[in-house]
């Protein structure tokens, strides 16, 4: 708990977190004990949170990315936002998904946590090839909105949101998109909007 108490609440984290304090069994009892007391939050299997606290609403959920930075500790596998949530975290959707979409490069499977589903869709290789986490997240985000609707408006969001450093990822990064996404990666990176 001393460990726990020491980071955010809000903090999400699996057993493997903890296995250099005891063995498997006894971190998963600990971890058991401590949730029924109501020190931590059991969220799902293998997956629990020092949960954040509200004066008014109490209890309030961990962020997908808390979660979701927790799963690729656990299954030791990369994951990329990807879709309306990708589109969301870049600003170029309102759109606040119920389901959460991630590319992996380890098994697809569902996670639920309370309303919340997320789905973890195993991908190709290219798809996590971008060296930048946030190149790839622009390409997720400009292929679910579809060339029809990248107008110069979408262009100037991102060349807003990205610093410098990104836009020169996104430089190097080109050759993982489609054709038509890297011409908007180009455009971006180079501060022009049409």
């Amino acid at each position: 708990m001393a460990r726990i108490r020491g980071r955010r609440p809000g903090y999400v984290f699996t057993p493997a977190d903890f296995l250099d304090l005891g063995s498997r069994a006894a971190v998963d009892q600990a971890l058991s004990r401590n949730a029924r007391a109501g020190k931590i939050r059991k969220l799902t299997h293998g997956l629990y949170d020092y949960p954040r606290r509200d004066p008014r609403l109490g209890l309030l959920s961990p962020s997908t990315d808390d979660i979701a930075t927790a799963l690729q500790g656990r299954d030791a596998s990369r994951l990329q936002p990807s879709g309306a949530h990708a589109a969301n975290i870049l600003g170029l959707s309102d759109q606040v998904p119920m389901r959460m979409v991630f590319l992996t490069d380890g098994r697809s499977r569902t996670v639920r946590i309370g309303r919340r589903t997320i789905l973890l869709k195993k991908t190709t290789p290219r798809q996590m090839a971008a060296r930048g986490r946030l190149s790839r997240t622009v390409i997720q985000a400009l292929r679910w909105l579809g060339r029809h609707n990248v107008d110069d408006k979408v262009v100037s969001i991102l060349q807003r949101r990205l610093s410098q450093r990104d836009k020169r990822d996104l430089r190097q990064d080109i050759r993982y998109a489609p054709v038509w996404v890297g011409e908007v990666m180009r455009r971006v990176a180079a501060g022009r909007s049409s």
